[in-house]
């Protein structure tokens, strides 16, 4: 150990499940250096020295990932380095490569002036107190000293075999299907797992391009899957899907155009693994709909509702042993069959396979779901230095009137219309609001029990709910 200059990391960027900025304002390459070796220095303090990295295909993330590489280096960690690709990618090299550790340098879903870093070490996500910890780390100085080696392997072929080697079945009728990579991390590997598949494959923006020229890679706004229900229509395909900047986050849509969520695809990865697992948890985070957790229950299944976050569920999986969890943000997370992380190339060919499987198409699975009308999930801006504390206030209000209140991840509010949802995102400088009843009628009166409470903490209610819609 040796004590040097510490670094102090903008207040914003050392988030509850991963660190994030944007480019050139809170986050810097010297930032992505510091990280490095506070990084290594927690490595090796547990008791590993390699240490693996990959970064997905934003313009800053060569520059972010080289900084980082050589704050790793510094603290006599070695590297194993693999080429730009999807976050689950550099989950596989982990896992296939058998390092002590892995860092991805992504942006994730948001804008093209963003980037970050997501983390494992020891088998689990770095998230909450451990990056403080390294934020504590680095503002001390207090870093591991060494010299390091990279070694660069190519481990997308493998990563895409292993892919390939999910659907082993037979595939009497192959389908038609529509790949949205909206120019993200996954395009190269999308290419060429579709190359192996059966069926007939379409592929949109699979040119992986840092400025996203096309539409915003979040397959959580709907807006940004219009080019993905044209493509169904126009192909007359079976159904289509589509993946987030970094390739862990699954949007997908039947071949009728409707949009499947996070919480319906669940339903149906639920209904495969308890076939298979009788009385397994199920784990779905605080924003997805009373007819999953009530499906799962009358499926057999242990339904859990936990906090949002792809670090807070998967560790929590491993907690409960769950083979399978969800969020409505289109993560969905694989222990049976899989290593356990989420993986939205791998949910798309799991998903093709129960489609073979079962026989129906996924136009008749969402028919036989349960219906209840929600709202999509709702971001409204708001700072970062504000969100959580709206939060506290409007706990605090409901507390005093006596409200059904579950606190597991903000406020999900239960009245006799129905349930809703506050909290604020862990990722973006905002309030997530979500609604959902038997009715129209009741959705309105929850919608309007949100909107009181936004405005009595001060936000203008002219956006609220713009997306209108549901499922």
């Amino acid at each position: 150990m040796t004590l040097s200059a510490g670094y102090t990391f903008d207040s914003s960027v050392l988030r509850e499940y991963d660190v994030r900025g944007i480019v050139g304002e809170t986050l810097h390459a010297a930032d992505a250096n510091a990280l490095g070796k506070a990084f290594g220095t927690k490595v090796r303090r547990s008791g590993g020295k390699k240490v693996a990295v990959g970064r997905d295909g934003r313009i800053s993330s060569p520059e972010m990932a080289a900084a980082l590489i050589e704050g790793i280096l510094s603290t006599g960690c070695d590297v194993v380095r693999i080429a730009r690709g999807p976050t689950p990618m550099l989950y596989f090299t982990v896992y296939d490569q058998k390092t002590d550790a892995g860092i991805m340098v992504t942006g994730s879903h948001n804008p093209s002036n963003y980037n970050g870093f997501k983390m494992l070490n020891a088998g689990k996500s770095v998230f909450g107190e451990a990056i403080q910890e390294l934020g504590q780390i680095a503002e001390n100085g207090d870093f591991e000293v060494g010299a390091g080696s990279v070694t660069d392997i190519d481990i997308e072929d493998r990563y895409v075999t292993r892919l390939v080697a999910e659907l082993d079945c037979d595939v009497a009728k192959p389908m038609t299907i529509v790949w949205d990579c909206g120019n993200g991390a996954s395009g190269d590997v999308v290419r060429k797992l579709t190359a192996q598949l059966p069926g007939t494959h379409h592929l949109l923006f699979d040119e992986v391009d840092g400025t996203f020229p096309n539409h915003h890679p979040d397959p959580t706004v709907e807006a940004n899957l219009v080019d993905l229900k044209a493509a169904v229509a126009k192909h007359n395909a079976d159904w289509g899907v589509a993946f987030d900047g970094d390739g862990d986050r699954i949007g997908v849509i039947d071949g009728k155009g409707n949009v499947l969520w996070g919480d319906q695809l669940l339903q149906i990865y639920a209904a495969d693994v308890l076939a298979r697992q009788p009385g397994a948890a199920i784990i779905a985070d605080v924003k997805a709909s009373q007819t999953l957790f009530d499906e799962v229950s009358r499926l057999g299944g242990k339904a859990i509702m936990w906090k949002t976050g792809h670090s807070l569920i998967k560790t929590k999986m491993i907690e409960e042993k769950a083979p399978i969890a969800g969020e409505m943000s289109g993560h969905i997370f694989f222990a049976e069959r899989y290593y356990g992380y989420d993986d939205a190339t791998y949910a798309a060919v799991r998903l093709y396979r129960i489609l073979v499987q079962s026989g129906k198409s996924l136009a008749v699975w969402r028919a036989a779901m349960p219906v209840a009308v929600n709202t999509p999930e709702t971001r409204i801006d708001c700072p970062d230095d504000r969100k959580f504390d709206l939060i506290e206030e409007v706990r605090g209000r409901l507390d005093e009137a006596g409200a059904e209140v579950s606190g597991i991840d903000g406020v999900r509010v239960s009245t006799d219309d129905g349930w809703w949802l506050l909290r604020a995102s862990n990722t973006q400088p905002a309030i997530v609001a979500r609604c959902e009843a038997a009715d129209d009628a009741g959705l309105l009166h929850l919608k309007t029990q949100v909107t009181d409470q936004l405005v009595k903490s001060g936000l203008s209610s002219d956006d609220f709910f713009a997306l209108g819609g549901g499922h």
